[in-house]
C-alpha cells in the first residue's frame, strides 16, 4: 500500500479544499469519495474522506474512516493530523479515555507538536482535568514567548504549567 501523494493527487486534494463550503459539506464529501474511488484504499484519501465527514458533523462516520486510514498506514504530517482529528472526533463522541490514548500516541510520535498539545488540552478539559489542560496550553504559549508579549513572564508561566501538571503540590 502506497502512502505517496503525487503532484497530481496533491492538486486534486487541494481542489477539494478550495471548493469546500463548510455550511454544505455534501459536495465536498462526494468529491473526496469520488477521488477515493479512483485510488481505492489510498490511506491519505481515506483520511481526507473522514475529514470531510468530520467537518460535516458526522463524527461516527468520520471515526470509521480515520480508523481505516490509520490501519492502512499513514506517515509524517498526515499521520499527525489524522491522530489529532481522530482524537477530536472521539472527544466529540464522549470517548475521552480513548481520545487521550490516541493523543498520547501522537505525543510520543510528535513530541514537539503544538497541535497535539492543544487537542490534548481540549480533551483534558472535557475530562474535568482543567489544571492539566491549562498546563498544556501554557506550555504551548510559553514555548513561543518570543512571538508574544509574554516576555519576562514566560519562565514563571512555565513553572506554573509544571506546578499545575504536577497536581498543585505544596
Amino acid at each position: 500500500m502506497t502512502t505517496d501523494v503525487t503532484t497530481e493527487l496533491a492538486a486534486a486534494i487541494q481542489r477539494g479544499y478550495d471548493q469546500r463550503d463548510r455550511a454544505n459539506m455534501a459536495p465536498t464529501i462526494a468529491y473526496f469519495q469520488a477521488l477515493l474511488a479512483e485510488h481505492p484504499d489510498h490511506p491519505v484519501l481515506v483520511y481526507e474522506v473522514g475529514g470531510a465527514y468530520d467537518t460535516a458533523g458526522q463524527e461516527e462516520t468520520a471515526r470509521g474512516y480515520y480508523e481505516r486510514a490509520l490501519t492502512l498506514g499513514l506517515e509524517g504530517d498526515v499521520l499527525r493530523r489524522c491522530l489529532c482529528q481522530y482524537a477530536s472526533t472521539l472527544r466529540w463522541l464522549g470517548e475521552l479515555g480513548e481520545s487521550l490514548t490516541v493523543l498520547d500516541r501522537a505525543r510520543r510520535e510528535f513530541p514537539d507538536s503544538d497541535s497535539v498539545r492543544v487537542f490534548r488540552a481540549l480533551t483534558l478539559n472535557d475530562a474535568d482535568r482543567p489544571d492539566e489542560a491549562v498546563a498544556e496550553l501554557l506550555t504551548v504559549v510559553t514555548e513561543h514567548a518570543e512571538v508574544t508579549d509574554l516576555g519576562r513572564w514566560a519562565v514563571g508561566l512555565r513553572g506554573l504549567a509544571q506546578w499545575l501538571a504536577d497536581g498543585r503540590p505544596d
